[in-house]
């Protein structure tokens, strides 16, 4: 009598169960090639519509901007919901300004942007808890420049109830877009005159100009990165 001898295919080696890690192996390429698209679309998109508007787009792979003994992208450890880490090239004075504590604050609303009675304080350092104005700079109604910073993300995460994501749409506003301030029980209203982008290093956008009453609203940009900022000058109009 003649034997034959038949090994047996291990389930976890059968065609069936290979097919499926393959099934699996796709989904999961599928699912990341997704997630990476929906993050590097909106700055792509930002870079060809809203950018080139701006007219001073710095060019990231010019030699300056990389080359610099200050670093102007900072610390991949550094925390941008502290608005100290904002400012890579301050003299350490400016930076020792923003632990500075104040009782004044005041709402801002951004109707465009659906933004509504925003919590502005000033010589704050926590991104997270509040729109933050800069120390030293005019408040609303006074001749000069009230300075305003906010935090963003991608624009798909934008909430205008969170502080982490209310600026995030702010490069949608245009020329004319209006800007409302309740500072002391008085409304104030400004209106968008230039918006443009500066390196991190640049802190000529904190001076102050006496010949009229301006607000400027900063954040990162593009959208999601802290590549450069987002200015957003605007002058105070009567009602």
């Amino acid at each position: 009598m003649t034997y034959s001898y038949v090994k047996k295919v291990s389930p976890l080696s059968s065609p069936r169960h290979s097919k499926k890690k393959k099934h699996f192996a796709s989904l999961f390429f599928l699912l990341g090639l997704i997630l990476f698209s929906s993050a590097l679309l909106p700055i792509v998109r930002y870079q060809l519509e809203y950018a080139i508007k701006f007219n001073k787009m710095i060019n990231p792979l010019s030699t300056n901007f990389y080359n610099r003994s200050d670093n102007i992208l900072g610390s991949v450890n550094s925390d941008y919901t502290q608005l100290s880490n904002w400012f890579i090239s301050a003299p350490q004075d400016n930076k020792q300004i923003l632990s500075e504590n104040s009782a004044q604050s005041y709402l801002l609303s951004l109707p465009k942007l659906k933004i509504e009675d925003a919590l502005v304080n000033v010589g704050g350092k926590d991104l997270k808890k509040s729109l933050i104005q800069y120390p030293h700079t005019a408040l609303p109604g006074q001749l000069g420049n009230a300075v305003v910073f906010g935090h963003s993300v991608l624009p798909q995460f934008f909430n205008p109830k969170s502080y982490l994501t209310i600026f995030s749409t702010l490069f949608k506003l245009k020329q004319g877009d209006e800007i409302l301030l309740n500072y002391d029980n008085i409304q104030y209203r400004y209106l968008v005159e230039e918006m443009f982008e500066v390196l991190p290093t640049d802190l000529s956008v904190l001076e102050q100009r006496f010949d009229g009453r301006y607000l400027t609203l900063i954040t990162c940009t593009p959208p999601g990165t802290y590549l450069r900022r987002l200015i957003v000058r605007a002058r105070i109009v009567d009602f």
